[in-house]
């Protein structure tokens, strides 16, 4: 049986913090995982941030609250499920996608928390585990699937070499550069292509 694990950001949605960016006029806010590999280093930025901006959890999710998938990405994820079991392993928040998981079809999303006060300012944030895309992967594996991965960013690739095949989605160069022999696909229908080609089980009915 196979599975494939899919960044959120990036491969199916929007950068959420660069729209919180574009939103609030807040430029600090654009830095993405594409840009700081330290996730720890980078959250605190942001949330420092936030709380010098007076950025809530609400304003955030205001803004996020109408998403929409990047352009194609339905059309993929639809086609990919009659392929695999698919599974989104990010490092979103649970506060962020629950508009935009049900405009997915509420894939199977494993993901983080942030933690606020009562007044609704951000004060930290609670991962699912260490490293979780990577051993999310690894856990898969255990179960004897075959698993497939996409992402984006830095923080994806050790998801991207835990499994048995990965591959990266439009990267910026700098991700790219640093990580050549990862397959790279640019768009969805070559990603699919790509995921098909290397699957176990290569049959598929299209999506109407």
């Amino acid at each position: 049986m196979n599975i494939v694990c899919l960044d959120l950001e990036g491969v199916l949605i929007p950068e959420m913090w660069i729209m919180i960016a574009e939103a609030t006029a807040t430029e600090e806010l654009r830095l993405t995982t594409r840009d700081i590999s330290d996730f720890d280093a980078l959250m605190r930025h942001r949330i420092n941030v936030l709380g010098r901006r007076g950025i809530t959890l609400a304003d955030i999710q205001e803004i996020t609250r109408d998403v929409e998938p990047l352009a194609g990405a339905t059309e993929f994820l639809c086609d990919l499920r009659q392929l695999s079991q698919v599974a989104i392993l990010s490092d979103t928040f649970v506060q962020f996608v629950s508009s935009i998981m049900a405009r997915l079809d509420y894939p199977l999303l494993l993901c983080n928390e942030l933690l606020c006060d009562e007044e609704g300012t951000v004060t930290g944030y609670r991962l699912r585990q260490e490293d979780g895309k990577r051993r999310a992967v690894e856990a898969f594996r255990d179960l004897n699937l075959y698993v497939q991965a996409v992402g984006d960013s830095f923080n994806d690739i050790s998801m991207l070499r835990a499994a048995h095949h990965g591959f990266l989605f439009r990267p910026s160069e700098t991700v790219s550069n640093a990580h050549p022999d990862l397959t790279r696909a640019d768009d969805h229908d070559e990603l699919l292509d790509r995921i098909r080609t290397s699957s176990r089980s290569p049959g598929m009915t299209k999506c109407s």
